[in-house]
């Protein structure tokens, strides 16, 4: 039986060490990151303040007009291209409806506007070109970050910074650039085997190697009581050698 264990845990042990590197590199890879890689800004107002005597339309109207029969799950008052704005949520969780409070105009045009000038009040100028609309998460954009969808801009300067943001909360959702981004991907790779495509798969030996992990450690365990010496062993052994 001992030899048994002994194999086993020998030719485990190197298979599945590998995993072990990968684990503990991404390890140190994420307390770096933890330094690295900053934290989403919190939600504030976009523009300079709104003027809520100049609104002439209800949001019943505003419902309506944009709606038609259809339900609302919500109604948002904002301030875009300098004019007080519902933002209507369908309850249907559909593409969000945008009425100008003081013409009543239906302007579906507006949510990419309301997303340039988030990312103009963050970023602190208005040289950012819109690259992507993400309903879905990527291997960029994943799903830690929640929500969705998000207007993806890219501020075109040395560090290749972009930022990802929602119309529906008002707020920078992530930000990162290229240094930070390779960061992430590193790690992604490492710790989550993020080069398997396949979610099923990757769960799947995720899971395999997480378990041969700990099949490994376990006869580690068997292997260090089923050999250490018997205490009539050692009493013999110290017999023998005060003889000689």
């Amino acid at each position: 039986m001992k030899p048994w264990i002994r194999k086993a845990h020998r030719w485990l042990g190197l298979v599945f060490s590998l995993t072990l590197l990968m684990s503990s590199g991404s390890g140190l890879l994420h307390i770096v990151m933890t330094r690295t890689q900053s934290a989403p800004p919190a939600a504030r107002p976009t523009g300079g303040g709104m003027d809520v005597e100049s609104i002439r339309v209800s949001a019943m109207d505003a419902v309506r007009s944009s709606l038609g029969a259809n339900a609302a799950a919500a109604v948002n008052l904002r301030m875009i291209a300098g004019q007080p704005c519902y933002q209507i949520i369908p309850a249907d969780r559909s593409a969000l409806s945008y009425v100008n409070a003081v013409t009543g105009k239906v302007d579906a045009s507006l949510d990419e506007t309301y997303a340039r000038e988030i990312v103009a009040s963050y970023l602190g100028h208005d040289r950012s070109e819109r690259t992507d609309y993400l309903t879905a998460y990527n291997r960029e954009y994943i799903p830690i970050f929640r929500i969705l969808p998000v207007h993806r801009f890219d501020a075109r300067d040395e560090e290749g910074t972009r930022v990802y943001v929602s119309t529906l909360t008002g707020s920078i959702t992530r930000h990162t650039d290229d240094s930070k981004q390779a960061e992430a991907s590193i790690f992604s790779l490492f710790h989550k085997f993020a080069f398997i495509p396949d979610k099923n798969l990757r769960d799947g030996i995720l899971a395999t190697v997480t378990g041969g992990v700990f099949l490994v450690s376990v006869l580690g365990v068997i292997l260090f009581f089923a050999t250490r010496p018997k205490s009539g062993s050692k009493i013999r052994s110290q017999k023998e050698a005060e003889s000689i």
